[in-house]
């Protein structure tokens, strides 16, 4: 059961860079138009749609025709309301990142109350929910950024502690800060430079989430057998029917309570969107969710 969405923006998630590029693994069919996480109002319903109706504010977890349009078709449990505290550009910040951020936490961490979880990265789309989220689950939160402007806004998004990752020595800080005990959690975004600087930052039993690569890197397996600790990918897009709506349920929550609350970064109009995908690769440090706006 599809709706129809008119578009007022879209996410630009990274992701959408690789399969542009040809290097992601899952290759579209062509024509392909990029693109998940709109929001917009809706223009019309398909038979037998009732969560939703024409004139609804919306935002989606996916697209069946792509987000980097005027119009987009999405399936119905794929499209959910935009509370109207949120706007259109905070609307496009949720899809991706919020429900990456869930499951590499919940689903695949299961982290709990209490512990400590390191962002590596927690100024970008995923970095921000993620501080917002590990803080809701009562979480102790450390994260990383590369500029001053991403660790400011790493803290006011819930992180505790905020490191630079382009200090020399900044890993050591991490450890000072656990007591030597290091972190249960890692929450990364970069595992071609960071993944076995991870596995030693990690406590015993610590697990790291792999939500973002750029390539390969070398680890010591012994670094594992030292903390008896896993490395767990981290994939969206293998969620089932049941994961969404449990991630929906607290994203929900989240925006009710008023501790979800999207981190937009720079803005493009659509006819930007190459621009865009330039710049989520090429900026010296993210702040902020990229957006394309209609």
């Amino acid at each position: 059961m599809q709706v129809l969405i008119h578009v007022r923006a879209c996410g630009v998630n990274p992701v959408e860079t690789y399969i542009r590029s040809g290097s992601y693994a899952r290759k579209p069919t062509l024509p392909y138009t990029p693109g998940s996480d709109v929001a917009g109002v809706v223009d019309a319903v398909g038979e037998g749609v009732t969560a939703v109706k024409a004139g609804d504010r919306v935002f989606t977890t996916a697209t069946e025709s792509g987000g980097y349009a005027e119009y987009a078709v999405a399936v119905d449990d794929c499209v959910h309301k935009l509370p109207d505290a949120l706007d259109f550009t905070q609307g496009a910040a949720i899809g991706i990142p919020y429900f990456t951020a869930y499951r590499a936490l919940v689903h695949k961490a299961h982290a709990k109350a209490g512990e400590t979880v390191l962002i590596h990265g927690a100024s970008g789309g995923v970095g921000v929910a993620a501080c917002q989220l590990s803080r809701a689950l009562g979480l102790r939160v450390l994260g990383t950024a590369g500029t001053p402007e991403g660790m400011k806004l790493a803290l006011s998004s819930g992180a505790h502690l905020v490191f630079n990752h382009r200090e020399e020595g900044y890993t050591d800080k991490i450890m000072e800060a656990t007591e030597g005990w290091g972190v249960n959690v890692i929450v990364e975004m970069l595992s071609n430079v960071n993944l076995s600087k991870d596995l030693q930052l990690l406590a015993h039993g610590g697990r790291v989430t792999v939500v973002g690569s750029r390539g390969s890197i070398e680890i010591n397996p012994r670094d594992t057998m030292a903390k008896e600790s896993s490395i767990v990918g981290v994939a969206v897009f293998f969620s089932t029917p049941e994961e969404k709506k449990e991630c929906a349920s607290l994203l929900f929550a989240g925006m009710e309570a008023g501790w979800l609350r999207p981190v937009v970064g720079p803005q493009y109009p659509l006819e930007k969107a190459a621009q865009a995908h330039h710049d989520i690769m090429e900026s010296p440090g993210a702040a902020g969710k990229i957006v394309l706006t209609m």
